[in-house]
């Protein structure tokens, strides 16, 4: 029996707005699945992200608030200075210590996606100057979803997708235009 996915969580750190730009640029229009981007930001940055991601992409795109419904066809964006968790059917937002110095998390987010979707998830490491979301990659694999990763050679700065890699060294290696090409070939599910 074919899987069918419920959220595609994506993390990205340094070099990750150039990253973002080509991928979401290279997502079919009529994508249903929802998407969550994980970027590191400064915690008093404006949400500068929405709207440049806005530009490169017909796809819905918004700022992820406390207990707001995760929606299909959207790419939710990881406000500054929270973690994004995932419950039944919405977002919560959390101002716990920061993970891997970071906060919003990646490695947060994507274990609570793990946790709620198992093997109807899907996690995407990008472009990224330190380790996190390494963990949370695997923790994805491991309930039976789906891992892509960013080819290193292609990276910004390749630490993060090389991080990885060598936590779940059995992750599809892909180019920025291949992951869009099939998170936007993967069917949606029904959850959300």
């Amino acid at each position: 029996m074919r899987v069918s996915y419920e959220l595609v969580v994506i993390g990205t750190s340094w070099g990750g707005l150039s990253a973002l730009r080509e991928l979401v640029g290279g997502l079919p229009r009529n994508l249903e699945l929802p998407l969550v981007v994980v970027p590191h930001r400064h915690r008093q940055s404006e949400d500068l992200m929405t709207s440049l991601l806005q530009d490169w992409t017909s796809l819905h795109v918004r700022e992820i608030e406390d207990k707001a419904a995760i929606a299909r066809g959207t790419i939710h964006i990881a406000p500054a200075d929270y973690h994004v968790l995932v419950e039944d059917g919405h977002f919560a937002l959390s101002t716990d210590a920061p993970v891997n110095y970071s906060r919003p998390s990646i490695d947060v987010t994507f274990a609570s996606v793990a946790d709620v979707f198992g093997d109807r998830s899907v996690g995407v490491i990008l472009t990224g100057a330190n380790a996190d979301g390494a963990q949370g990659l695997k923790r994805i694999a491991d309930r039976g979803g789906l891992a892509l990763v960013q080819l290193p050679a292609t990276a910004e700065s390749p630490l993060m997708p090389d991080a990885a890699l060598r936590s779940v060294p059995e992750a599809r290696v892909l180019t920025l235009a291949e992951i869009a090409a099939t998170l936007g070939s993967l069917p949606a599910g029904n959850a959300t």
